[in-house]
């Protein structure tokens, strides 16, 4: 898992310089990388240990301090408030900077669970389909067949990854598209995953992917009304000019 996070930061920063130098930032695109990776590993882990904690009524910093509790929506809060404090410190645009990581991101979470799917962990429900699949040095081991749910997800990933490329100087607000597609794909892939419902059928990702798709859903609207209000890239200019 370690290495696939090492090999998407690698590859996050040469297709975060290829969009940054489209989108006209001048600033060093590791650097403001290396904001967003500690921003989402303190974010990750502290989203853990605080829900579990209440959930479990666990003591909070073992949790915290343990191995345990890579959690992606943690993750991305910490990632976009330590994307907030380099874009301010570094003078960039943060709606830009979120544009350029759009790709990055789902980059990233496809690699991300591949490293789950090496690891066995992340997987779903008891299942009988032909690609079920059992993971007994899993985390946890389950001898069972059960639904490669990591697998679905990074399918749809990387094919966000390829729609978003393509829609880059398209879109209204590239970062907004970004996050109805990872809501829309959490929500579905959900259903065959083990997460107790919190709220009438509904898991915890669940609900946060509903608070994705319809802030999303906002903003890509508002940018789309009012696109004075969206830089014009660099790139789509020379791409017009061309």
């Amino acid at each position: 898992f370690g290495l696939m996070l090492a090999v998407a930061f690698l590859l996050g920063t040469w297709i975060a310089s290829i969009r940054m130098r489209e989108e006209g930032i001048e600033a060093d695109p590791s650097t403001l990388l290396m904001y967003v990776m500690i921003g989402g590993i303190v974010g990750s882990k502290l989203y853990f240990a605080i829900d579990v904690s209440i959930r479990k009524d666990l003591d909070f910093w073992p949790l915290l301090l343990s191995r345990d509790g890579i959690t992606f929506y943690g993750g991305l809060i910490g990632g976009v408030l330590m994307a907030w404090l380099g874009c301010t410190i570094h003078g960039v645009s943060l709606k830009v900077f979120t544009d350029c990581m759009a790709v990055v991101m789902l980059w990233g979470q496809a690699l991300g669970r591949i490293g789950c799917f090496l690891v066995g962990d992340d997987y779903g429900a008891v299942t009988d389909v032909p690609w079920g699949m059992a993971f007994p040095q899993g985390a946890p081991p389950t001898t069972e067949t059960v639904h490669p749910t990591m697998l679905y997800e990074m399918v749809w990933l990387f094919i966000g990854a390829a729609v978003l490329w393509r829609r880059r100087f398209r879109s209204p607000f590239l970062w907004a598209e970004y996050m109805m597609w990872n809501g829309a794909g959490r929500f579905v892939i959900e259903f065959w995953r083990v997460n107790e419902p919190i709220a009438w059928f509904m898991t915890e990702p669940q609900v946060i992917a509903v608070a994705l798709l319809l802030s999303g859903g906002l903003l890509w609207v508002h940018y789309r009304r009012n696109p004075h209000t969206r830089p014009e890239p660099a790139g789509a200019t020379e791409e017009a000019a061309s």
